[in-house]
């Protein structure tokens, strides 16, 4: 005799419905508890990010959306920024650390801006975008980040360098042990 319980060996259609609603209900319970602080911000700007399109008059669906989209938010979100960025008639324009307040504005700083354009460009592939339509890989957004970070360190009298790729010590040998053998022969 069958039973329609649903821990009997044999589970019936409506138990495995329950079993599987159950473990969903787990694996949704379980899944933001095992996201990285990468994954979570990741969501979060793509979230904030596709509410920035629905509030635009009229409303962008994220198919139409395109590079001057992304550049509009990215100067939407300066509203909320925390880093000080000089103007050019500033008594401290230039000055790394100036010696008072002033009333230039606060803006976001470049190095979360690229930041979030990266997360961004990764959520939106992971969300069925292509590479070849993505708004977030556009150049038109890497000039604008280049002339965000060029801005911001002249405003605060720092010139940007890129960091040196240092050599790894395992290439200079190999070359030495190359040179080696060739003056043998």
């Amino acid at each position: 005799m069958m039973s329609n319980d649903p821990g009997g060996v044999i589970p019936g259609p409506s138990s495995s419905r329950s079993t599987s609603a159950s473990n969903s209900v787990s694996v949704q319970q379980q899944q933001p508890a095992q996201l990285s602080r990468y994954e979570s911000q990741k969501r979060r700007d793509w979230n904030t990010f596709g509410q920035y399109l629905r509030n635009q008059r009229p409303p962008v669906a994220l198919p139409q959306c395109n590079y001057s989209h992304v550049l509009d938010f990215m100067r939407y979100l300066d509203q909320f920024g925390k880093t000080k960025v000089h103007i050019q008639g500033c008594v401290f324009f230039g000055q790394p650390e100036p010696a008072g307040p002033c009333t230039c504005p606060l803006r976001q700083a470049w190095g979360s801006l690229d930041a979030l354009v990266g997360r961004l460009r990764a959520a939106y592939e992971e969300n069925g975008g292509t590479p070849e339509t993505n708004p977030f890989a556009n150049g038109a957004i890497r000039v604008y980040l280049r002339e965000v970070r060029d801005a911001q360190a002249k405003a605060r009298g720092i010139p940007y360098k890129k960091k040196k790729k240092r050599r790894r010590p395992n290439s200079e040998q190999g070359m030495t042990s190359s040179s080696s053998f060739h003056q043998m022969q």
